[in-house]
């Protein structure tokens, strides 16, 4: 690795948490906003192409910041996440269209759009509506306690008004300043000789963070509701009318909210919003799309930092072109092969670009790029850059049409193209560098392994000093070889090694897991673990076999059986037998005893009821069934209320049984 992108990476960082430092803790921004984002996007664009060299402690690795040591800490209920983003029409499309693969229905699905603020995110907590507790995202699982400073706006209730509100109400959403507002302020600031703020979301994020609340009341904040927490009980079975409760009792919602009925409305109310824009009294950087109904939400579940169920539109980007000097091959953590194009320096927005996605082959092909071409680079909402064509003129250095290697650049192993998707990834698995790291951290992650002191920055350097290839290699190594590893001693590493030896006692479902097997996290450890109770008869299984069992599909299914039979080298197994050999052992499966009234049965429901349709379901859940978002000839019961629509219609040609009732008595004499 050239030391000149290290020291650039470096450098980048130390900049980034210099400036982040200014800004949360001393309040006393350095840059704007704007050039604090440019050094951010640059940090983030060479981490993608080189994922390699990405840290724990990077900024680009942290889903907010590190909460300030003078505020009291705030441990979030429900972690509070980022978005996906998206930057034009056809890649709306493409996320409804996952939206509807996922649910498996081709029915239009209802969306809230609303504007995406840019300002601080904090969470409200209420009992028995009374304001209780404020706090910041934070890193997305801790924040800080800034409840003194949100007494202060005026516009948010420190008392629900009305009723029937619940118990618990935590709900979330954006504290930002006016345009008015923060040129008012700033203006009077002038004219006192005070200090003044860079833009609004600065002006907003400094005055929230303030240790004297006095500071804060002085200062023109505002709060926007857009999601929820922790509540006691469901406000409705969809987050359109949930957030029309909460207005009902003081908290305030975007007055440009706006349910749309499908996919192609989204794209409408783009265009609207983007004439409006400017004429906005508040900043926006694009619009939020969330899936209406709270129980495909919940079908549709999370990825790492961000729902599936929800989408960030970005306004448009910057565009310049540049000289495509050449094509070169990254390997990501699962061996995932992604072309990366090398670039003639450019400058975007007052950025240097020098790099950028390609995405795939298919993507290349269809578009034409070659080494030699003058290509036309954006930066995707000023996020990571990407070569989105090129230019018709005629270059004599134009090379051939591009090709996926047949073997890893960094292992040599096989290289294949998954099934229905445009993706190539390295079949080296455990034994290729470029994925080693990620695979021996997930191994001896809390919930996998269990190994006490085995930290990032140690697995790095172990793989760095070649002291380990893959997670057997842990249990091979001496005191010695720990202890000379920098900052660490005897006693460091003699804790190390008994942690390793105390990790040897495990369960099947932890070593399943900890194998890192694509598609099986831990509740599908835990059902393989169910339904086979042995090592062996996971490892036997056949597709069709693994097929059977509950949330395991056809996907999942062949990905389980790919990785205990591999065509060449089965570099999984020889891993597995190494570590098997070490002494690794776990106790017989105990079979959990799951029989209820409806187990195996079921379910999808439909339309209006008396209940919220989250209730019956978690009731349909507890009686052991599974509850579904689309009919299929699978489908034992439809519960249809008031305005099924399609899905009933869809249950009678398919001869699916129709019940209307959802009382809780009445479901449980169900067979």
């Amino acid at each position: 690795m050239p030391s000149d992108l290290l020291k650039q990476i470096q450098t980048l960082r130390d900049q980034i948490n210099h400036h982040n430092h200014q800004y949360h803790t001393l309040d006393n921004p350095e840059i704007t906003d704007a050039e604090y984002d440019q050094l951010f996007q640059q940090l983030e664009a060479l981490e993608e192409q080189h994922p390699e060299l990405k840290i724990p402690d990077s900024p680009t690795q942290k889903a907010g910041y590190t909460p300030l040591s003078h505020f009291q800490k705030v441990t979030h209920k429900q972690a509070m996440l980022s978005l996906g983003n998206v930057f034009n029409d056809q890649q709306m499309r493409d996320f409804a269209e996952k939206v509807q693969k996922r649910l498996e229905i081709t029915d239009d699905i209802q969306y809230v759009a609303e504007p995406k603020l840019d300002g601080l995110a904090i969470s409200l907590r209420y009992e028995k509506g009374i304001l209780i507790q404020a706090a910041t995202r934070g890193d997305g699982q801790t924040g800080e306690d800034v409840t003194d400073n949100i007494r202060t706006i005026k516009t948010i209730p420190k008392k629900l008004k009305g009723k029937n509100y619940p118990q618990i109400l935590e709900v979330r959403g954006e504290v930002f300043m006016t345009k008015s507002g923060f040129n008012a302020y700033n203006k009077k600031a002038i004219a006192n000789e005070e200090r003044v703020f860079a833009n609004p979301r600065n002006a907003a994020a400094g005055s929230l963070r303030q240790l004297d609340a006095r500071n804060t009341a002085k200062r023109p904040l505002d709060m926007i509701c857009y999601g929820f927490g922790e509540i006691s009980q469901p406000l409705a079975d969809n987050y359109y009318d949930s957030l029309m409760m909460i207005k009902q009792w003081g908290l305030q919602t975007s007055p440009e909210m706006t349910l749309l009925d499908n996919i192609e409305a989204c794209l409408d109310y783009y265009q609207q919003l983007v004439k409006k824009r400017e004429g906005l009294d508040y900043d926006i950087d694009g619009i939020v799309y969330k899936v209406n109904s709270f129980i495909l939400q919940e079908q549709l579940g999370f990825r790492s930092r961000a729902p599936r169920w929800a989408i960030a539109r970005k306004f448009p980007a910057a565009e310049a072109s540049t000289e495509l000097l050449a094509i070169d091959i990254q390997v990501g953590r699962t061996g995932t092969l992604t072309p990366v194009a090398r670039l003639a320096p450019v400058q975007i927005a007052g950025v240097t670009i020098t790099n950028a996605t390609l995405h795939n082959e298919e993507e290349i092909q269809r578009k034409d790029i070659r080494v030699g071409d003058r290509v036309i680079l954006r930066r995707a909402g000023d996020v990571i850059p990407q070569v989105i064509g090129r230019l018709e003129t005629a270059s004599k250095s134009r090379q051939a049409v591009f090709k996926m290697p047949k073997t890893c650049p960094i292992c040599d192993s096989t290289v294949l193209k998954e099934t229905d998707k445009a993706a190539y990834r390295c079949t080296g698995g455990l034994l290729c560098s470029a994925q080693r790291k990620q695979a021996i951290k997930h191994f001896a992650s809390r919930m996998a392994m269990d190994i006490d002191g085995l930290g990032d920055k140690l697995i790095d350097l172990m793989v760095e000093h070649q002291l380990i290839h893959h997670p057997a290699d842990l249990y091979q190594l001496t005191l010695e070889q720990i202890a000379d590893l920098p900052r660490m001693g005897k006693k460091s590493a003699q804790n190390l090694l008994d942690a390793l030896e105390t990790s040897k006692k495990t369960t099947l479902q932890r070593f399943i897991y900890a194998l890192g097997i694509r598609e099986v996290g831990e509740n599908t450890a835990k059902n393989l673990t169910q339904h086979f109770l042995t090592f062996e008869k996971i490892q036997q299984a056949t597709v069709e076999e693994l097929e059977s069992i509950t949330d395991i599909g056809p996907i999942a299914a062949k990905y389980i059986h790919d990785f205990f039979n591999q065509q060449d080298n089965n570099h999984h197994m020889e891993v597995i037998d190494k570590l098997l050999a070490v002494g690794i052992t776990w106790n017989p499966v105990e079979k959990i005893n799951q029989d209820g009234t409806l187990t195996g049965k079921k379910f999808v429901i439909t339309g209006k009821f008396s209940r919220p349709r989250s209730v019956i379901k978690a009731d349909l859940i507890a009686l052991g069934a599974k509850v579904s978002g689309s009919i299929s000839k699978n489908t034992d019961y439809l519960l249809a209320g008031e305005a099924a629509g399609s899905k009933l219609t869809k249950a009678e040609k398919l001869g699916v049984k129709i019940i209307e009732n959802d009382d809780l008595d009445y479901l449980k004499t169900l067979k």
